[in-house]
């Protein structure tokens, strides 16, 4: 009875660890990101390397520390970067904004996220604030921007 209680505690206390581990390395929400620094707005169409998953009109913002990061090309922790996906339509010689497929986060935590470059990795589906569609630590986000070394793994730039 004690060897069966001291093995279900050490299976709990490291489930505890586990899930300690996995909410520290979380990336939350970026609460409040459309008041932001607008950087840029890009619409990714079919035929596109990138289609599959992100066919649609990105804007991408930046919170404050991020904005020094976009002109200076170095970003300090806490610096959030946000692309809001949107799916699009063409209407009447126009493209216009239709649902959001997705909110991506990149959190710069220098210590935290060493493995991916310092920063962590996250994207949110569709309007949730809680569903998270990273699965492996960002491993397979930070290989894509990881051609983006020169410019701290970003791909956006300032523009006046």
């Amino acid at each position: 009875m004690k060897k069966s209680i001291s093995i279900l505690l050490m299976g709990l206390l490291s489930t505890t660890a586990v899930t300690a581990f996995a909410a520290d390395q979380a990336v939350p929400f970026p609460e409040g990101y459309r008041n932001w620094l607008h950087a840029k707005s890009m619409l990714i169409q079919p035929g596109h390397a990138l289609e599959n998953p992100f066919q649609g009109l990105h804007h991408v913002y930046a919170n404050k520390q991020a904005e020094a990061g976009l002109k200076t090309g170095k970003y300090a922790d806490g610096s959030v970067l946000v692309f809001d996906l949107l799916q699009y339509q063409e209407k009447d010689k126009t493209i216009q904004e239709g649902e959001r497929k997705l909110v991506g986060v990149m959190l710069k935590d220098a210590k935290k996220f060493a493995a991916t470059g310092g920063w962590g990795f996250e994207g949110f589906a569709g309007n949730s604030k809680t569903e998270r569609l990273v699965k492996d630590g960002g491993t397979s986000c930070f290989a894509c921007h990881a051609s983006e070394q020169k410019t701290d793994y970003v791909f956006s730039q300032y523009r006046p």
